[in-house]
């Protein structure tokens, strides 16, 4: 009988491997922190790029589905943003309460199957009702994805990594019009159908990938009707800017939105301040950099929508380009954005964070300066638009990154889904109002021609991405000799 060498382990056979204990395998399992951001990220950026692609094909969709109604054909954008704004901040303090890895999955799962929904649609309405549906499954995915990289990230690391998470948002963000323009060359039904083999493969890598992470101890509900509350607050801000241009600011139904909105606000503040398990948390909007950071967000995504929709405008009803040239235009922009945030990561290691972002929105202030003072007359692409559209791209991948990472990456991981959902409700809030500012000075001052209107929205548009500057400057923690005090 052969003997049990000497080297081996008590308890052991000869030519046997011990079994690996439980720590072990859970060792060998365990994904790299990197592949579950790149997962992650991806996901962010196929439901992020769903809120722009549709901008260029609007025109296209109503031809195939019969819409000539501008109007009508606004709801596919404004329903969503609606949507998805309303929803962020109850779906954060669920996924907070409830799992990040369950609400990631649900959010990714409804998103890829609405995305069907809307690609096989053959009425308008049947399509705003599954872009509601996405903005459903999006605004779970959101918070749930963030919440994922705050617990994942390796100790360090955490800025880092929410920082690549927020650059993919917002390159997704400046993105939107050249896919767009490119997929509509095929079919209108491709901007959504592209969801679908990304949102399978993010699903089943995600499935193996993803940690079980820990449920909150506290298994109450948040408070539903706080939730209720907010979700109709918000929902009826939101209507209230979206439709403002066409009611009217002093119609009934405008003042009837903007009131509903304050007074339901006001009802879940009051139960927020009261309940045990509030929805939006008191203490975490007593946080000065988190609030400074929300009111930045706000800001900066007001400018940025305005800027971003008026170039598509001037570039397809001032030089008549097509949606394919258009979004081509575009595409320089967003093509700087990864630069400016790597640079913001380098920046951050020296200068203040407040700085850091604060610089990136006046890059984009100068940029879009540069646009309105160049434009006119015949199409100057090359010396009136690209140089202040690089720059405008460089300031958006310092600027964005920056606060949200410096909004969410202090705070507590049961907070975390929570925090950056009302950031991103702030960001979206401040697109639709964007959008909506844009579409009323150029009714407004329409009448001096085209250059002019455009110059004076985009003016405005520069003047409030100064303001963001001006706020992102408060994310800077405060500091007691060494240390740095963040206190929720």
């Amino acid at each position: 009988m052969s003997q049990p060498s000497v080297d081996s382990p008590p308890g052991s056979r000869a030519g046997v491997r011990p079994r690996a204990s439980g720590q072990d395998l859970a060792r060998r399992r365990k994904p790299h922190p990197a592949l579950v951001l790149a997962v992650l990220a991806t996901a962010m950026f196929v439901s992020a790029l769903d809120s722009f692609v549709v901008n260029v094909a609007l025109t296209p969709i109503g031809r195939g589905l019969g819409e000539t109604s501008l109007s009508h054909l606004s709801w596919i954008l404004n329903a969503y943003a609606i949507v998805y704004a309303a929803l962020l901040v109850p779906a954060g303090r669920l996924a907070d309460r409830f799992g990040h890895k369950n609400g990631f999955l649900l959010g990714l799962g409804v998103f890829t199957a609405a995305s069907l929904g809307a690609a096989a649609s053959g009425n308008l309405w049947v399509l705003v009702a599954f872009r509601l549906l996405q903005a459903v499954g999006a605004a779970v995915l959101t918070p749930a994805s963030l919440g994922l990289v705050l617990t994942t990230a390796p100790p360090g690391k955490t800025g880092k990594y929410v920082q690549i998470w927020a650059a993919s948002g917002s390159l997704a963000a400046a993105a939107g019009p050249v896919v767009g323009g490119l997929l509509v060359q095929v079919s209108w039904q491709w901007i959504f159908l592209l969801n679908l083999p990304v949102g399978v493969l993010a699903l089943l890598t995600a499935t193996r990938l993803l940690p079980a992470g820990r449920r909150s101890a506290d298994t109450r509900l948040p408070d539903l009707a706080g939730g209720a509350l907010l979700v109709t607050g918000v929902g009826a801000l939101a209507l209230g800017l979206v439709q403002a241009p066409e009611w009217g600011w002093g119609a009934v139904p405008t003042v009837t939105s903007f009131v509903a909105a304050a007074a339901a606000l006001a009802l879940c503040a009051v139960r927020s301040a009261r309940h045990p398990v509030p929805v939006v948390d008191p203490g975490l909007l007593r946080d000065r950099v988190f609030g400074w950071a929300g009111i930045a967000t706000l800001l900066f995504y007001t400018a940025f929508a305005g800027q971003l929709l008026g170039l598509t405008l001037w570039f397809q009803q001032t030089w008549h380009w097509s949606a394919i040239e258009t979004g081509l235009g575009v595409a320089p922009g967003p093509a700087m954005v990864f630069a400016g945030a790597l640079s913001a990561q380098r920046l951050a290691r020296r200068l203040p964070v407040g700085v850091v972002a604060a610089t990136g929105s006046a890059l984009v202030a100068l940029g879009i300066a540069w646009i309105a003072l160049h434009l006119g007359g015949g199409p100057n692409y090359a010396t009136g638009v690209l140089p202040g559209w690089m720059t405008a791209g460089i300031g958006v991948g310092l600027a964005l990154p920056t606060l949200i990472s410096s909004a969410t990456s202090g705070l507590p991981q049961d907070q975390g889904a929570t925090g950056s959902a009302i950031v991103t409700m702030a960001g979206q809030i401040g697109t639709v109002f964007g959008v909506s500012l844009l579409v009323i000075i150029l009714s407004a001052v329409g009448s001096g021609g085209p250059v002019h209107a455009f110059a004076v929205a985009w003016w405005v548009s520069v003047g409030v991405m100064a303001l963001s500057g001006v706020a992102a400057l408060g994310i800077t923690p405060r500091r007691t000799g060494a240390a740095t005090t963040r206190r929720p």
